[in-house]
């Protein structure tokens, strides 16, 4: 489920940034924002960027249903680094150094955090009845 939460994730933000990207920039007029519409409306790659990201959400709630938000977390950011590598990649976007320093503290700072034993306790009925 996790591996379905990242690629969905992923797949679904490339997908949409092309499909944007295809529109192109929206002219600020009726007419111009009419067009707009219309264009996302009947963009394949939006709608397909939507699925996607509809599964992710789905795959994440049920991820989060059977584990713990500290061990649903590292996924996220490791996603994030790899769809800064896909944007370079298939999207041909340029990345900052600052940006490549920022996802390198990012997959640290979760592997540090991710080394820690967890901390959950159970809660007793009686503690639920009280």
């Amino acid at each position: 489920m996790i591996l379905a939460m990242v690629v969905c994730a992923n797949t679904g933000d490339l997908l949409l940034k092309r499909g944007m990207t295809q529109i192109g920039a929206v002219q600020l007029s009726v007419s111009g924002i009419h067009h707009a519409f219309f264009l996302t409306v009947t963009s394949g790659t939006i709608w397909i960027g939507i699925f996607f990201l509809t599964g992710f959400m789905i795959s994440y709630m049920t991820v989060l249903s059977w584990a713990d938000y500290s061990y649903v977390m590292p996924a996220g950011a490791f996603g994030y680094a790899v769809l800064t590598l896909l944007a370079v990649v298939f999207l041909h976007e340029s990345v900052s150094p600052r940006r490549w320093i920022g996802v390198a503290l990012i997959c640290i700072g979760v592997l540090l955090v991710g080394q820690t034993k967890p901390r959950t306790t159970q809660v007793s009925a009686v503690q639920v009845i009280a």
